[in-house]
């Protein structure tokens, strides 16, 4: 089994708790662990926020949020990396990046990526427009908000996010229904747009658990027609934890492949 979305934010950059990590791993069946980094703490990513500093309704709180959060330099990411990279496992173990993703950034992401050898960078809608949509802080943004029209804008910024290149993985695909807001309209052509670029451009979907890890969100994974619509088309999909916390690797895969296996109409 595969758990393809790992953070290691909960300890330091050091071969212990990477060990810690890789055990909770093996116990919890996993044979392949794919461990990474939000974009997010890293001092070298943090010119691609602007957006969200900027935003009239959220800029306050945002501005204040990336402060807190970006701490590190990629720099001791990469030592750690190479540091391990002949260390041999009792699994196969991957190090990466979720790299939130602005299209007016497009170019600043590809120059900080280029000069090392990633094993998959994975690509994340948590904004849009500036707007941080999963952050329970903002709900008052929501409230206010057209729902269809940022259900529209979330799935192109997929599409592009997609076409750049710049990405292995597209991570938790319906990650905008964390707080149960849902369009009215169907989604159907846009689930299709998002579906047929990701065959051609051979870009992997996540079928991932946080929504119900970490937001106690009802659905497990994938909402079942993007699924079904990612299946038809023949998108490749990785199973995927999304944990934050040693106990939550792992959490929810045989389920999530279970329900891969057994497909939708």
């Amino acid at each position: 089994m595969i758990d393809a979305h790992v953070h290691i934010e909960g300890g330091p950059y050091s071969e212990h708790w990477i060990d810690v990590l890789v055990g909770k791993a093996k116990i919890a069946h996993i044979d392949e662990l794919h461990l990474l980094e939000h974009s997010f703490r890293f001092h070298e990513f943090k010119g691609i926020y602007g957006s969200i500093v900027e935003h009239k309704d959220a800029g306050e709180y945002q501005r204040n949020w990336l402060e807190s959060n970006c701490c590190l330099s990629l720099d001791q990411y990469k030592r750690l990396i190479l540091a391990l990279k002949d260390k041999r496992y009792p699994i196969t173990v991957r190090f990466g990046l979720e790299i939130c993703y602005f299209p007016e950034s497009e170019d600043a992401i590809r120059k900080i990526v280029s000069d090392f050898k990633w094993d998959f960078l994975t690509g994340a809608i948590h904004w849009i427009d500036g707007f941080g949509f999963d952050q329970r802080e903002n709900i008052h943004v929501w409230l206010k908000s057209d729902v269809n029209g940022l259900y529209r804008r979330y799935y192109a910024l997929m599409v592009q996010a997609i076409k750049s290149g710049i990405f292995d993985v597209i991570a938790h695909p319906d990650s905008i229904k964390c707080f149960d807001f849902y369009p009215t309209e169907d989604m159907g052509a846009l689930y299709e747009e998002v579906a047929d670029c990701a065959r051609k451009h051979q870009v992997k979907m996540e079928f991932n658990n946080g929504l119900l890890i970490n937001f106690g969100h009802k659905e497990l994974g994938v909402n079942r027609n993007l699924l079904g619509v990612l299946q038809r088309n023949g998108v490749s999909l990785v199973t995927a934890s999304d944990a934050h916390r040693p106990e939550d690797i792992g959490r929810y895969i045989t389920e999530a492949e279970d329900i891969i296996k057994k497909g939708c109409a």
